[in-house]
């Protein structure tokens, strides 16, 4: 497999998954979606932007779903909706894009003869951890329209498999972060925050459990399911360790040398039976048919995070809550 097409290539994941591809030697079809001022998302400022193809469309489209898949030889689908406060308040869009989205996707795979498939689920599908560490095996609880709409999606694409085989991956990743991160994501909200001047910071819910996985970790999980894995098959991407966001919390503010107060803001609180209150992950299972492993700690992580953030400031916009 030497071209790769990646949907979703212009967002945080995404740019990152393009600059690890690129070092591997993939040539890369790189999906930006769609607008009129031609904006690439964080392809814009990548090393290796001209070495990629980047196509400008949209998922929802059929007729350009056939045409965007026509000549690769895998696809790493990563393009979705993904915010889920937005996702109550326009679960629609959710069900379009990544649901219908991602049928386009299947179809035009399967007349073009795709031979590798790799799904991007997200670790919501688990909702709050019924055991942990959590496995493939873990049951699927739709507790946000979001999650909702993943499910349906993975579900979709097993399906592809079992019905047309068709070389689908499953790639079920759990909280990434990292550089580019938008601010709606709990880390770089608290960073814009503090960097921005405030010592009262607005927060949601402090006690939930989260496996936080550096984004460079995440993107070789997903680039070596291009070279192993089954098909039909479904594999956890996670660090194997949990910290609370109070803990996360803390250690943002020692990297960043402040003493903050806290002040919990309501709308960043989740309905009460929506909230996922703990993700550890168990990633033995793509352990065991490759040698990848997550490596960069949490404090490494949010060094690198910080100093992204503390640079890039001016591109938040600071004094909102980002849904």
């Amino acid at each position: 497999m030497k071209k790769i097409l990646i949907t979703g290539a212009d967002g945080f994941i995404g740019s990152h998954l393009c600059e690890v591809l690129h070092a591997k030697g993939y040539a890369i079809r790189a999906l930006s979606f769609y607008n009129s001022f031609n904006f690439w998302g964080h392809l814009e400022h990548l090393e290796c932007r001209e070495d990629l193809e980047i196509v400008s469309g949209d998922l929802r489209d059929s007729f350009f779903c056939d045409s965007l898949v026509k000549g690769v030889d895998a696809v790493l689908h990563l393009g979705a909706l993904i915010a889920i406060p937005y996702s109550y308040a326009a679960p629609q869009s959710y069900v379009d894009t990544n649901i219908q989205g991602t049928l386009n996707l299947l179809e035009a795979a399967k007349k073009h003869a795709i031979k590798r498939f790799i799904h991007t689920s997200t670790s919501e599908v688990y909702g709050s951890a019924i055991y942990t560490p959590i496995d493939e095996k873990h049951p699927l609880q739709p507790q946000s329209p979001y999650s909702a709409s993943k499910i349906g999606a993975d579900m979709l694409a097993l399906s592809y498999f079992y019905s047309f085989n068709l070389p689908i991956i499953v790639a079920r990743p759990f909280n990434a972060y990292g550089p580019r991160q938008s601010a709606r994501a709990f880390i770089p909200a608290m960073m814009v925050q503090i960097l921005s001047g405030a010592r009262e910071l607005k927060v949601g819910d402090l006690s939930t459990k989260r496996d936080l996985n550096f984004v460079r970790d995440t993107c070789e999980g997903f680039a070596t399911l291009l070279t192993n894995g089954d098909f039909g098959e479904v594999y956890n991407i996670g660090s194997g360790v949990e910290y609370t966001m109070s803990e996360v919390l803390e250690l943002i503010c020692e990297l960043s040398e402040v003493e903050v107060k806290i002040a919990q803001d309501k709308t960043r609180l989740r309905p009460k039976n929506s909230e996922v209150t703990r993700l550890l992950c168990d990633s033995s299972k793509l352990k065991s048919v490759s040698a990848w492993e997550s490596k960069v700690s949490l404090k490494e992580g949010l060094e690198q995070t910080l100093a992204y953030v503390k640079a890039n400031l001016n591109a938040y916009k600071t004094g909102i809550y980002n849904v």
